[in-house]
């Protein structure tokens, strides 16, 4: 059989959620900062384009009425000399035709907007010019005389491998620099994540240095504030746990002690039997043993009863069930003993009595009830059950004439063995303590209080009402 798998530890999941979503986090700041770099980056490049055009521009002028200029290649130059890449020129007169640099440069598309960026009637535009991607500025000059005004177009334009060069590089810077600030964050967060986990390593130190058998508190000093809560849980189900124990023990004591006594006459009235030859003497030994064995197999059922219950009451079972049915059942179990000892048992309410409860602890319960009024009921007596009426409560009432109980033991019959000093009836003092474990498990209580006259014990054991069909859980 494979071993369960264990969940995953909180210092897995923690780290397994904060480090992709820093990553995340730092994928998207990257790509943020590297757009806002590049953007600077091309207005960057952008302006000095604009600076060269002006130099070509503040040349322009005319001449006989015809556009002239004396392109500054020095400032041409000085640009390329900066770049990778190589630029190139236009200067087109007020007809359009080419006055110098190079005429086959791309003309500007239709329809371009101006550049809202600088005080200048600039637009700048990407095209292909043999066979490389450039950046073209157009920049559209005034120029005039007394007799003409117009308009000269300059061009100037740049490959685009500076740039390129460039934007690879803050790429990179980019990336490094954000990959280092992840690697540094991440260990920042190991580290953290670390210690503020070692308090429950320290707790778990403490919790496996523990013996067996040590059911003490867990000490709540230096515990951090979110596993408090836990701590305390712990503390409680522990305790729980510990009272579990300690009624087990006791009960185990007391089964113990009970066992032993009947056994012990057992094994006398044995060793008389073996050493008695008159015969009538004889059968009367064997008759007592006869009832010791009966009083010991009594006790072992009612052991076994009182497992069983617990063994319920830890895991109930509830589902809907009607009390009177389990309590008709019961009595017709029980009639043959009653019958044979001249007790007249009597049932009242053929009604159904709905509830929800676990039906091997209800049916415990009542087998107890009735059988115990049968036991402490004398020959010729009664016992009288009795369902609650429609519409109340669920409940059930078991009355005898027996000897009944007086008002100051009545608490005390509920503990396990515990039986009155007065009573000449055989038994060990566990149905009642079963009913009481049931009925608690339920959520029921129970009253103890004189029978008819004022003779025998009645027994009145009512449970919660049932929720209705409009507010029970889907």
């Amino acid at each position: 059989m494979n071993a369960p798998r264990l969940a995953q530890g909180l210092q897995s999941r923690l780290l397994w959620w904060l480090l992709p979503a820093l990553a995340l986090l730092v994928a998207v700041n990257s790509v943020s900062a590297y757009r806002t770099a590049l953007k600077a980056v091309n207005t960057a490049y952008d302006r000095s384009l604009l600076a060269v055009a002006r130099a070509v521009a503040d040349r322009v002028e005319l001449r006989d009425g015809r556009v002239a200029v004396e392109v500054p290649y020095i400032a041409l130059d000085f640009f390329q000399s900066d770049l990778r890449g190589h630029v190139f020129y236009r200067v087109g007169g007020l007809d359009g035709a080419a006055v110098s640099g190079y005429d086959d440069l791309p003309r500007v598309p239709s329809g371009l907007p101006r550049s809202e960026d600088y005080f200048a009637l600039a637009s700048f535009y990407t095209a292909e010019y043999r066979g490389e991607p450039v950046r073209i500025v157009a920049l559209h000059q005034p120029v005039f005389d007394d007799r003409i005004r117009g308009m000269a177009l300059i061009q100037v334009a740049e490959t685009l491998v500076s740039r390129e060069a460039l934007t690879r590089k803050l790429m990179v810077d980019t990336v490094a620099s954000q990959l280092l600030l992840v690697a540094l964050a991440a260990l920042v967060i190991v580290v953290v994540v670390r210690v503020a986990f070692r308090p429950l390593g320290r707790l778990r130190s403490e919790l496996d240095a523990r013996a067996a058998g040590d059911l003490s508190p867990i000490d709540t000093r230096g515990v951090p504030r979110e596993v408090g809560a836990l701590v305390a849980g712990m503390n409680d189900y522990v305790g729980r746990l510990k009272g579990a124990l300690d009624r087990q023990e006791r009960f185990i004591a007391d089964a113990t002690h009970q066992l032993r006594t009947p056994l012990a006459v057992l094994r006398t009235q044995t060793g008389l039997a073996l050493r008695e030859d008159d015969p009538a003497r004889l059968r009367e030994t064997v008759a007592a043993m006869d009832r010791s064995v009966g009083d010991t197999i009594n006790l072992a059922n009612q052991l076994l009863t009182r497992a069983r219950a617990q063994h319920g009451i830890a895991t109930p079972a509830f589902e809907e069930l009607d009390l009177a049915k389990v309590a008709r059942e019961a009595c017709l179990e029980l009639g043959t003993g009653a019958v044979a000892r001249r007790i007249d048992l009597g049932f009242e309410g053929e009604h159904a009595v709905p509830m929800r409860a676990d039906p091997t602890l209800i049916r415990e319960l009542v087998k107890n009830l009735v059988d115990n009024a049968i036991r402490y009921t004398p020959e010729g007596g009664r016992v009288t059950v009795r369902m609650s009426a429609p519409g109340e409560a669920p409940a059930i009432e078991v009355e005898d004439s027996g000897e009944g109980v007086a008002a100051a033991d009545r608490e005390r019959v509920f503990e396990p063995f515990h039986r009155l000093a007065s009573s000449s009836q055989p038994g060990v003092g566990l149905g009642l303590s079963i009913v009481r474990d049931i009925a608690r498990a339920h959520g029921a209580d129970i009253e103890l209080g004189d029978g008819s006259g004022g003779i025998g014990l009645k027994v009145r054991v009512r449970f919660p009402r049932p929720p209705s069909p409009a507010s029970a859980p889907r």
